[in-house]
């Protein structure tokens, strides 16, 4: 044997000992042989007859906890046919990449009266759509990689650092862009300007008027908030992820949510009660009235989601039918809520209609059902002359206004909740109409975007949504903070069919659950999930009746008088 060959053999005997050494090392550290030694016991110990399948699951319980590996945000579009987003999450789990969940919010982006024609605002929001897809899938994807799924707040936490800081970045632009646009060029002189011809004959006007010192200044509108683009990243990431954490736990997504609100699982859980939109007369109804965006009907406190499905289908079906028998043709469409648009010219008839249809049907409107309006009165407000339209030709100044519903809730005392009645900056009309119906109505206050401003007085509920840059831990924080918050979903826009909205509704403790009307996929979807809550929680013996927890959006008094009521019900019966 030639030296040449004994030196390579020592080699390879040198290097199978040094792996030898790195394989014991390895083993050692890992505990490798304790744990093989264990399994082997309690494979003895308990005599599995699936032997294989009992150790899989024996190693499975050491396995490292599953880390996120990727994301993936793609395109998809909503019920309306617009660009949205859904978001994937990818897992480690076993050693493996596993596709755990995917999710994907409505968005607020753009409002419903545009100035904007359709193509323009196609082209934002694609290009809305388009930088949330590519958040998602390069920053956001590197951000949370290797983050622990289940720990919610941590990657909310992180996703809110994120938004903020393109927020800021965004700020920051516009505000040097606004600065090079006011700034005077140097060949101009700066001049105080001439008085216009319009503002003479303004003040030629103003003196011959008499002044009026108890006229109060119109407030202007608050600035819209501005939507920053790619921002709905942010929301479906934080519920995709919210998803992936109860399904790698082994829970229920609104288990999972309240363990988030509460520090641990409730043992007992309640059903939200579910408001349905009834009709709709709002500013897209062929009518010329605009005031009431929605009538919605709050069904009696202890009725289960079917039976309050099944009493408004039949409550609708009785309207539909005294408006085709009646002499005065009235027009009907679906309207975007899911609910029948009528054709009305003053809020009374719609009332006035649910009045008799109730009366059809033996329902005590008052006692077994209850009625909000859904005002949106911001979008109703015409600025040019101070003044509100609430019919089409009909303008009411925001006193005018607060009188208006003192007459029409004193005329229907089943009406016991009003939603957004002014826009937020008639601060002192907001006070004045809760002096004159506060004991008999509820005004329920819109807190998305504002969720840190002071409520107005007399406010006693709370209009949530859930829509792009709010994150999971914000919906938490902000029901937290307002108790006896209505959580309402986006009405006009829902991206998917998904259920995550009716988890999270049952997993924050909510009192009320908005879905909209009983029409569309995006909507009974989320009914049907309720449903399906509500049977689970029933078979477990852990659901608890909403009787024992009355709903703080009726105050004492109203909930004296249906008291009251049911008892001279079941008395003359």
């Amino acid at each position: 044997m030639s030296y040449q060959a004994v030196t390579s053999r020592v080699s390879e005997e040198e290097q199978d000992l040094y792996e030898i050494k790195n394989a014991a090392e390895f083993y050692r550290v890992n505990r490798v042989p304790e744990q093989i030694e264990g399994a082997l016991n309690e494979l003895f110990l308990h005599k599995p007859r699936d032997v294989h399948g009992y150790l899989a699951n024996y190693f499975a319980n050491l396995a490292a906890p599953p880390r996120i590996n990727r994301l993936r945000g793609r395109e998809v579009y909503d019920t309306r046919g617009q660009l949205s987003i859904e978001v994937e999450v990818f897992c480690i789990v076993s050693n493996k990449e596993k596709s755990i969940s995917s999710a994907a919010v409505s968005s607020l982006f753009g409002s419903k009266e545009s100035s904007l024609d359709w193509r323009a605002q196609s082209q934002e929001r694609a290009d809305h759509v388009m930088t949330a897809v590519q958040w998602i899938n390069e920053p956001l994807n590197n951000m949370l990689k290797d983050q622990n799924p289940c720990d919610q707040s941590e990657v909310d936490h992180a996703l809110s650092n994120f938004f903020m800081a393109r927020y800021l970045e965004e700020k920051d632009i516009r505000n040097r862009e606004e600065e090079e646009s006011h700034s005077p060029n140097e060949s101009e002189a700066v001049l105080p300007s001439a008085p216009s011809a319009q503002a003479k004959d303004k003040r030629t006007v103003d003196k011959g008027k008499k002044s009026n010192t108890s006229e109060k200044p119109f407030p202007p509108a608050e600035p819209p908030e501005p939507v920053l683009p790619g921002s709905l990243a942010i929301g479906s990431v934080s519920v995709a992820v919210a998803r992936t954490g109860a399904q790698l736990q082994g829970l229920p997504l609104y288990g999972y949510i309240a363990a988030l609100k509460n520090g641990e699982t409730p043992t007992q859980f309640y059903i939200p009660v579910s408001l349905v939109t009834l009709l709709s007369c709002g500013k897209t109804s062929a009518g010329k009235l605009s005031l009431l965006e929605e009538i919605i009907l709050i069904p009696k406190a202890g009725q289960r989601v079917k039976q309050i499905i099944t009493m408004t289908l039949e409550l609708q079906k009785e309207m539909m039918r005294i408006m085709n028998t009646s002499t005065k043709a009235t027009q009907a469409t679906l309207h975007d809520s899911g609910a029948p648009a009528v054709s009305y010219e003053r809020p009374e008839q719609p009332l006035d209609l649910i009045a008799e249809a109730c009366i059809n049907l033996g329902l005590a409107l008052g006692t077994e059902i209850h009625l909000a309006l859904n005002c949106d009165a911001h979008e109703l407000m015409d600025f040019s002359k101070g003044k509100y339209e609430v019919a089409t030709g009909v303008l009411k100044s925001p006193d005018e206004l607060v009188d208006m519903y003192q007459t029409l809730v004193s005329k229907y005392p089943a009406v016991v909740a009003l939603i957004n009645p002014l826009r937020r900056e008639d601060i002192v009309q907001w006070e004045k109409l809760s002096n004159v119906i506060g004991d008999s109505c509820s005004l329920l206050f819109d807190v998305t975007y504002k969720a840190k401003a002071l409520p107005h007085l007399g406010v006693r509920g709370h209009i949530l949504k859930h829509t792009d840059e709010m994150t999971v831990s914000d919906l938490v924080r902000i029901t937290s903070e307002h108790q006896g918050s209505v959580l309402l979903g986006t009405t006009y826009s829902e991206p998917c069919s998904s259920d995550s909205f009716s988890d999270i509704a049952v997993g924050l403790g909510l009192d009320y659950v908005k879905l909209g009307g009983l029409s569309g996929a995006e909507r009974m979807t989320k009914y049907n999930r309720l449903i399906s809550i509500e049977e689970e929680l029933a078979q477990q013996g852990i659901l608890v009746s909403k009787e024992k927890h009355p709903p703080p959006l009726f105050n004492e008094n109203l909930q004296k008088q249906s008291t009251t009521a049911e008892r001279h019900l079941s008395d003359k019966a």
